[in-house]
């Protein structure tokens, strides 16, 4: 059946009208339907509802982001920041493109106000948290990234999608359809609850759930008081095994790569103040990272692809029976 996806492409207008040109163009060769501010330029609280009404009929987020924050709504945020923060709680996935280096950018593509340039880099750092982002740094690179993480986006997380009428199939089909894909899925969910559930190593051998490990990394704080210059920290913190796997659990169900990992294990137990714009480079040591990944691997909670250059993490059924056992919340008595 041939399936097209409607794709939302989100960014500031004048300072990026030719880089959005291009991704529109590289969204009709690939057979999307693309729809964003090409629809109603000015943006404003009326025709904000009708924004909201076109993102819930997309199938997938695309985000670029250059120099600029954006006009602001009235209640002080973008309506770049607003969409996406929208799109993100109706579970539409996201495809982020940051500029890798906004500083270099001409003035007539940056922010002149300094409260706008700490918009934007509190909003690159909501964006980045939790997901995968590219980075482009000439506007030729943004079809090819567009092609490569939306083609990837499809593969991984298949949307609903527009087929002709005429191409659809009748409803009874539909339904006989979705029926004998149900009961598939309650077959397997069977099967896997009848498999043992073991780790890789005897469980005496391994360290228990209420033993600790001690994360360890470092960031950086840009000091304007220090002439501009970036001062160089470490920090280090003892979690149990439990809270470690109960945190990051949830983050391994989007099947992060190890940089991605990192960076949310760092987030979660550095103590540092996420929301302050000056910390850059937030990370633990690779050693305790690779510590982490092969005790999980021994427990037979997670499998690793090394298809790509950096290694991906998913849960295994078996890690994924546990995070709901860590994470569920069970009827207070």
């Amino acid at each position: 059946m041939d399936k097209r996806y409607q794709v939302f492409v989100s960014s500031t207008y004048i300072d990026l009208k030719e880089e959005r040109q291009s991704v529109l163009q590289t969204l009709m060769e690939m057979d999307c339907i693309p729809a964003g501010m090409e629809l109603f330029p000015a943006a404003d609280e009326e025709q904000w509802e009708f924004i909201k009404k076109v993102i819930d009929d997309c199938d997938y987020y695309l985000l670029i982001i250059g120099g600029r924050y954006g006009s602001t709504a009235e209640d002080g945020l973008s309506y770049t920041e607003k969409e996406f923060d929208y799109a993100v709680s109706k579970g539409i996935k996201v495809i982020a493109l940051l500029h890798e280096s906004p500083d270099s950018l001409p003035r007539s593509k940056s922010e002149i106000s300094e409260e706008l340039a700490e918009k934007l880099e509190l909003f690159r750092k909501k964006v980045s948290e939790g997901r995968l982002v590219r980075y482009w740094k000439e506007s030729a690179q943004l079809p090819g990234e567009v092609a490569l993480s939306l083609n990837k986006t499809i593969k991984m997380f298949p949307a609903v999608g527009w087929v002709r009428a005429n191409s659809s199939a009748s409803p009874e089909l539909l339904a006989e359809i979705n029926m004998l894909r149900k009961r598939n899925e309650d077959l397997v969910f069977q099967l896997e609850e009848q498999k043992p559930q073991q780790s890789l190593m005897p469980v005496d051998e391994l360290a228990d759930w209420d033993s600790e490990i001690a994360l360890a990394g470092s960031y950086q704080v840009y000091a304007r008081s220090m002439n501009n210059r970036t001062q160089n920290h470490t920090w280090s913190k003892a979690v149990t095994w439990r809270q470690l796997f109960s945190t990051l659990s949830p983050f391994l169900a989007d099947n992060p790569f190890d940089d991605s990992v990192n960076s949310f294990v760092a987030e979660q137990f550095s103590g540092t103040d996420r929301n302050n714009f000056h910390i850059t480079s937030l990370q633990i040591e690779s050693q305790t990272l690779y510590t982490i990944r092969i005790q999980f691997l021994a427990l037979g909670l997670i499998s690793i692809n090394n298809d790509n250059p950096k290694a991906q993490w998913s849960l295994t059924e078996y890690g994924l029976q546990t995070m709901i056992k860590e994470r569920v919340v069970g009827k207070s008595t």
